[in-house]
C-alpha cells in the first residue's frame, strides 16, 4: 500500500499554526513511508472563501517549504463529480430527498432541548414515496444506519465507538444543490486514494458520519489520527492574543520556517529529551501513534529561543534571503557593495529573530547616522576630539582595511593617549552607529566600509565642537 495523506484547508481565513502542525504531520508521515502528499482547497463556502485566503495558504506552505506532490485541488471544481455521486446514493436508495421546513426543524430542535434529547433530526422524509408538492424545496439527506456502532479506530485517541442511532440522517446537498461539507471530503478523500486522514481532533465527531458514507459506496476506509488541540499558556483555546496568527506572520516578524516547524513538531509529541531537530531527523523519528492524545500548549519564549538557536546554528548563506527580506521590510536600501554574509555572521549571536537582526543592522545600510542622545552625552565628550581626531587620521590611510588591521589602529591610538582600550572604542563606536552596541568594534568599522567611517568620526567630531 502506497501511503497517501492530504492537507485540506478551508480558505476563509488565514493559514495558522494549528493547520500548520496537522499539515506538518501529514507531510512527514507521507514523506516517511515513501508515499504522496495532497493538498486540497476545501472552498465549497462561497460566501466566506476568498482568493486572499487561497493565496496566503499557498504562499505560507511555499515559505514551509512543505511541497505538495499532488494538487492543490479545488472543491468547487469537482462540483459534477460530487452531483454524481449524489445521484447514485439516491437511485440505490442510500439517501433521500427531505421536504422538512426550517421553521419544522427548528421547532423539532427546541422541542427534543425542551426534554432533554440530543437534538437530531427524526427521519420524517425518510421513507416519503413522493414529495408534498411538485415544487417543494428540499435537501438531500444520507441515510446514516439506524442500528449498530460505527467504531474509529483512531491512531492517537485509540478506539472510539459511535453509537449509530446517535447520529442523524446528514445533509449531503443544501436546497440550492450544493453538496455539503461531510459530503465532499468523503468523495474527495475516495478518489484520490488517502489512506490516512491526519486533521484536528475537533474533527472526531464528523468521523463516524464520513465512514458510514465511505461504507454506503464501497469505498476502502482510510486510517484516522486526530491531533488534539494547541492551547494558549493560560490552558484557553488558541486566540490571537497566544500567536494565533497567520503563519505569514511570523515569517514577517522574523522567524525562521525551519524553527517554526521544529517548534510545531514538538508540540505534543517528543523524542527522548532532544529539542532541535532538523526536517530530515524529524520525519525519520516521527510517530503517529507517539503524538500525545492531550492538547499542548504553545509558548511564545519557547519559540523564540528555538529561532535563536537557529540563527546561531544555520549556514550564513542560509540567512541571507531572510534578512533581505526583513531589510525590505523596513525600507532598507541595502546597496550591492555589503556583504550580507559578512552582516549575519557578525549578527547572529545577538538576534533572536530575523527582524531583531535587521532593525540592529540599520547603522550598515543608512548613509545617515541616527544619534542615541544619552550615547552622545556619554561619550562624545570633549577629552574625545584629540584622539578620534588620531584615529581618523590613521584609519583614514590604512591601506589594508580589514578587521585585524582596524584593531592594531585602534589600540595604538589608544595606547598613544594612554587610555584603555574601551575608552576609545566606544567613542568610536558611538560615532559611526549613533549608538553603543553593535557588534566588536574592528568589525563593525569593517562592514560600515573606510570611506563611510572617515566621514561618520569627521561628524562625531563636528557635533562634540558645537
Amino acid at each position: 500500500m502506497t501511503v497517501r495523506t492530504r492537507f485540506a484547508p478551508s480558505p476563509t481565513g488565514y493559514l495558522h499554526i494549528g493547520g500548520v502542525r496537522t499539515a506538518l504531520f501529514s507531510w512527514m508521515y507521507a514523506r516517511k513511508y515513501g508515499g504522496q502528499f495532497i493538498l486540497r482547497i476545501e472552498d465549497t463556502d462561497r460566501e466566506r472563501s476568498t482568493q486572499a485566503s487561497v493565496d496566503a495558504i499557498l504562499e505560507g506552505m511555499a515559505w514551509l517549504d512543505l511541497q505538495q506532490d499532488e494538487g492543490p485541488f479545488f472543491q468547487t471544481q469537482r462540483f459534477d463529480r460530487y452531483f454524481q455521486v449524489i445521484e447514485q446514493l439516491l437511485a440505490e436508495g442510500k439517501a433521500y430527498r427531505c421536504y422538512c421546513s426550517k421553521e419544522r426543524l427548528e421547532n423539532l430542535r427546541n422541542e427534543q432541548l425542551e426534554t432533554k434529547q440530543k437534538p437530531r433530526y427524526d427521519g420524517r422524509c425518510r421513507h416519503l414515496s413522493s414529495p408534498p408538492t411538485n415544487d417543494a424545496p428540499f435537501v438531500i439527506r444520507f441515510k446514516n444506519p439506524q442500528i449498530g456502532e460505527t467504531v474509529v479506530k483512531d491512531l492517537i485517541k485509540g478506539t472510539v465507538i459511535f453509537n449509530n442511532q446517535e447520529l442523524d440522517d446528514l445533509i449531503i446537498a443544501r436546497t440550492d444543490g450544493t453538496p455539503t461539507y461531510n459530503f465532499t471530503v468523503v468523495v474527495d478523500d475516495w478518489d484520490m486514494g488517502i489512506t490516512h486522514v491526519i486533521r484536528g481532533d475537533d474533527h472526531l465527531n464528523n468521523t463516524p458520519r464520513q465512514i458510514n458514507i465511505l461504507s454506503a459506496l464501497g469505498a476502502k476506509i482510510p486510517q484516522y489520527a486526530h491531533v488534539p488541540m494547541i492551547l494558549g499558556h493560560d490552558g484557553q483555546r488558541l486566540s490571537k492574543r497566544h500567536g494565533a496568527v497567520s503563519v505569514l506572520n511570523y515569517k514577517e516578524d522574523g522567524f525562521l520556517p525551519a524553527a517554526l516547524l521544529n517548534y510545531l513538531v514538538r508540540l505534543g509529541w517528543s523524542h527522548g529529551d532532544q529539542e532541535i531537530f532538523s526536517l530530515t531527523e524529524m520525519t525519520e523519528l516521527f510517530d503517529l501513534t507517539k503524538v500525545n492524545s492531550a492538547a499542548a500548549s504553545f509558548n511564545p519564549e519557547k519559540l523564540l529561543w528555538l529561532n535563536q538557536q537557529y540563527i546561531k546554528n544555520t549556514p550564513p548563506e542560509q540567512l541571507v534571503p531572510h534578512l533581505q527580506f526583513q531589510c525590505d521590510l523596513l525600507g532598507m536600501n541595502v546597496d550591492s557593495s555589503i556583504d550580507l554574509v559578512e552582516i549575519v555572521k557578525a549578527q547572529s549571536d545577538r538576534a533572536k529573530t530575523m527582524k531583531e537582526m535587521a532593525e540592529n543592522s540599520h547603522f550598515f545600510f543608512s548613509e545617515l547616522v541616527e544619534y542615541d542622545e544619552k550615547a552622545v552625552q556619554k561619550n562624545l565628550k570633549s577629552e574625545i576630539i584629540a584622539p578620534l581626531t588620531t584615529l581618523s587620521e590613521q584609519l583614514a590611510s590604512l591601506v589594508d582595511w580589514q578587521p585585524a588591521s582596524i584593531h592594531a589602529v585602534i589600540h595604538a591610538v589608544a595606547e598613544q593617549y594612554q587610555l584603555k582600550l574601551g575608552k576609545i572604542a566606544q567613542p568610536l563606536r558611538v560615532a559611526i552607529t549613533g549608538n553603543t552596541t553593535s557588534p566588536s568594534i574592528d568589525v563593525t568599522a569593517f562592514l560600515i566600509g573606510q570611506n563611510r567611517c572617515i566621514a561618520r568620526i569627521n561628524k562625531a567630531l563636528q557635533l562634540i565642537s558645537t
